[in-house]
């Protein structure tokens, strides 16, 4: 049970970090009309870029150390709490719709497990214990990537990820929204995206969730730019799972290759509609299994299949 110190001790170390702090200039904004209330918000909202921007070097760091481990088999595994953890859910999640990956290969760990998402689960975060268990649940290797996520930086469960993880040899990435965090000190890539206080005193899920999401997005995006899961900036790789994705899907055909309706139609019947497939079977002028090879090959980066076809330089290339 918690004592009447522990709190104490608590309160004092929230009064260190910037993202709970105080401003007083904002104690009366619930006086204020909805359209000043947006507008400082939104102003508010305008300075994250900058911060993230300032962390960049780092965050490219992070990006091609675990682009390295996952071209060798690793997975990418975020684990947090509350709305980091969410965060890291739901990058997770659209990975597997938009880079074809499979959905084992990125996975995001919440504290208190899925019903976590919807409903706060009391206590889960507290605990560093919590965070070993859940990836020994997933069998965690040296070869993987943990990304702990923590606004405030000292969330015990996600700087128990972090530490697990990098007993475990895994490669370990600490994402945290204040500076000298121990979360990126235990980390082997610290990446603090530093935007102060919020709007309203210690809600994270303002300027720091939304840091977090850029984050998010450049860690998993750039990642699968770099392991060859888009040709130029078209998402060659998407899983075409629902009709609008079909439709995506020749979108990206026809943007890659100027090909006619016709054309793209027997590429990607030949291709089992995969699309990277039928830009090769287009822009190489192979047939299905050849380009299917030919990706193998080259461990899925379509540039380098089309230079093994001799098609370089082709009309049509991104």
């Amino acid at each position: 049970m918690t004592s009447t110190a522990d709190y104490a001790h608590l309160r004092a170390e929230l009064d260190t970090l910037t993202t709970e702090a105080f401003r007083p200039e904002l104690a009366e904004i619930d006086r204020r009309s909805t359209l000043e209330i947006a507008r400082t918000m939104n102003g508010e909202d305008a300075t994250v870029p900058a911060a993230v921007a300032a962390q960049l070097p780092r965050i490219a760091a992070a990006i091609d150390a675990t682009a390295e481990r996952m071209a060798r088999g690793g997975r990418l595994i975020y684990a947090g709490a509350g709305t980091a953890g969410r965060l890291g859910v739901l990058d997770a999640s659209e990975c597997p719709p938009t880079f074809n990956t499979d959905p084992a290969d990125v996975l995001g760990l919440i504290a208190g497990g899925p019903s976590a998402m919807v409903t706060a689960v009391e206590g889960a975060e507290d605990s560093k214990e919590l965070a070993a268990e859940d990836l020994t649940a997933i069998h965690l290797t040296g070869q993987d990537t943990v990304v702990g996520i923590s606004a405030s930086g000292r969330t015990p469960y996600a700087i128990g990820a972090v530490e697990h993880a990098r007993a475990l040899g895994a490669l370990t990435i600490g994402l945290s929204c204040n500076a000298g965090s121990a979360l990126a000190a235990a980390a082997e890539h610290g990446i603090e995206v530093v935007v102060g206080p919020e709007l309203l005193t210690g809600s994270t899920r303002l300027k720091a969730g939304t840091a977090q999401k850029l984050v998010l997005n450049m860690l998993s995006t750039i990642t699968m730019i770099r392991l060859g899961k888009t040709y130029g900036n078209l998402m060659v790789d998407v899983r075409a799972s629902n009709d609008k994705l079909r439709a995506r899907s020749r979108r990206i055909v026809a943007l890659a290759t100027g090909a006619s309706d016709q054309e793209i139609e027997a590429a990607l019947s030949a291709t089992d509609g995969e699309v990277k497939n039928a830009i090769l079977a287009v822009l190489g002028k192979v047939d299905g299994p050849t380009a299917a090879r030919l990706l193998d090959a080259s461990h899925g980066h379509l540039r380098a299949a089309l230079e093994s076809a001799g098609k370089t330089g082709k009309a049509g290339k991104p």
